[in-house]
């Protein structure tokens, strides 16, 4: 029994010269478990007492009552750590998010890497050095971060890259990938993507952005403040930054219908060597209110019917048609409105009724699912 004992648990080790003091370490699945087994003076199994580590008592929660059977079950205590291990396999399987602890190695190589690549650059790191955070600035100066997630301490299992970009990040690696390369190739996404930024950047600060409220580099939207209740919603290809983008003008139809007319006969006067902003104002030929020159609360105006501007991410962007009056509402309000009066009438998904203000035929569609 003894020479069992020994064999398979190498790293567990008698500490009495009677044997019924046990210490050390059981391994399942390249994992060590600190254990200490208790045997009373008749070495009686089902008299034992198992004190477990930390991880150990945490993995096998839920299990202790099959641990005790098996403990006074089993013929001697290398048959008992054979049914231990059983058990504790089944939970390591169950519960895949109880990973290995890395050896050595492991963090060795990973501090070598951050050495190579620049403390400087790192933002942050967990506790178990799973999950990196990685500062790079590309060429105009915008400060990104690279998140890196390392699923675990296998050479060949690919780690997880995530940052804040408006296309799927996809960097190219091996396991003999390092740090520093993963760094550079982040780089040159990012400067592929300067040109489509500073598009962006140029109607942040030079046009009114009705939405989104705080873009962020993901973001490939702007919805520009044109004047009172009109605006142009803009779609920017973030790898053709500079070509014609898919735009949408928004207000009340006697504002918008010559807008949009202009925007379909001059589209052959886009230059795709000026940016999206210059070649607006060429094609819509109006210049857009910039915020040296208006306040932005000239363009929030609240819904006419819940009073205020945001309701939740929305901004009242459906206007009443009747130039004189020109309210705007959120749509989720004006439908609401429009379904409950006795005069409106739906069609589909659109419904048909009298403005709350001016009372003059207005139409909304009903408000889309929320997921």
């Amino acid at each position: 029994m003894e020479g069992d004992l020994l064999r398979d648990n190498p790293l567990l080790l008698p500490l009495d010269r009677h044997r019924t003091l046990y210490d050390g370490f059981i391994t399942v699945q390249e994992r060590d478990f600190r254990v200490r087994i208790l045997l009373p003076p008749d070495r009686q199994l089902k008299s034992a007492k198992l004190t477990c580590c930390f991880q150990l008592r945490h993995l096998l929660r839920g299990h202790q009552h099959v641990v005790k059977q098996r403990l006074q079950q089993s013929a001697d205590l290398a048959t008992f750590l054979l049914e231990l291990k059983t058990v504790l396999e089944v939970c390591l399987k169950s519960r895949p998010e109880c990973r290995a602890i890395p050896p050595p190695q492991y963090y060795a190589q990973l501090i070598s890497e951050m050495e190579a690549l620049g403390w400087d650059k790192l933002l942050f790191i967990d506790d178990q050095f799973r999950t990196l955070k990685l500062n790079a600035q590309d060429s105009s100066g915008r400060q990104h971060v690279l998140t890196i997630s390392l699923k675990s301490q296998h050479p060949a299992e690919a780690p997880e890259f995530s940052a804040d970009l408006p296309i799927p990040l996809l960097l190219s690696w091996t396991p003999q990938t390092k740090l520093d390369q993963l760094h550079s190739r982040f780089l040159l996404v990012l400067e592929s993507l300067t040109e489509f930024w500073d598009v962006l950047a140029e109607m942040d600060t030079q046009t009114w952005i009705l939405e989104p409220e705080k873009p962020s580099y993901s973001d490939t939207v702007r919805r520009i403040a044109i004047a009172n209740n009109v605006s142009i919603r803009v779609d920017v290809d973030p790898r053709h930054p500079k070509m014609l983008p898919e735009c949408c003008l928004l207000g009340a139809e006697h504002v918008v219908t010559p807008l949009r007319n202009k925007l379909n006969a001059n589209m052959h006067l886009w230059n795709p060597d000026c940016s999206v902003l210059h070649n607006l104002r060429d094609v819509l030929e109006i210049e857009f209110p910039s915020p040296a020159t208006h306040e932005k609360s000239s363009f929030s105006v609240e819904c006419g019917i819940c009073y205020s501007y945001r309701l939740g991410t929305a901004i009242p962007d459906q206007v009443c048609n009747d130039p004189r009056c020109g309210q705007p509402f959120h749509q989720d309000c004006l439908y609401e409105w429009l379904r409950v009066l006795p005069a409106s009438r739906q069609s589909f998904n659109i419904v048909f009724g009298e403005c709350p203000y001016c009372g003059k035929p207005i139409t909304v569609k009903m408000a889309a699912a929320k997921s």
